[in-house]
């Protein structure tokens, strides 16, 4: 099992990348990027133990949260999938959920598939 992350390694992993979502900055690394992405995902996880609910952000992380029935092979019946700018920007709160599937930036299935709740981050609020 992997050691609890911080909030503070999460607020320093997500920081270097806010200039970017706020479309102040050029994008910065791909390495950069994907510790965000990584680390932030990692951190819902960790506050959302579960494995009903698979988030992904490709190319950068996949991750199982959300108690409920477990999923172990195949496709899961509940999957949330978006890119790294998005998902960066639902865990600040520089964007809602309800925004981010209004405008087609998140594909989420399933009926526990909603992570409305759980974003912003609460580190993370801006």
């Amino acid at each position: 099992m992997p050691s609890p992350i911080p909030a503070d390694d999460l607020r320093a992993a997500v920081d270097p990348v806010r200039a970017w979502l706020a479309g102040e900055a050029e994008q910065p690394p791909r390495a950069v990027v994907g510790a965000a992405v990584k680390t932030s995902a990692r951190w819902l996880a960790q506050q959302v133990p579960g494995r009903s609910v698979e988030l992904r952000v490709p190319p950068h992380v996949a991750v199982q949260f959300v108690d409920g029935p477990r999923h172990t092979r195949g496709t899961p019946p509940n999957v949330v999938e978006t890119d790294a700018a998005t998902w960066l920007r639902l865990a600040t709160g520089a964007l809602s959920w309800g925004e981010a599937v209004a405008e087609g930036k998140v594909s989420a299935s399933g009926n526990r598939a909603d992570l409305g709740r759980h974003l912003p981050l609460s580190p993370l609020r801006s």
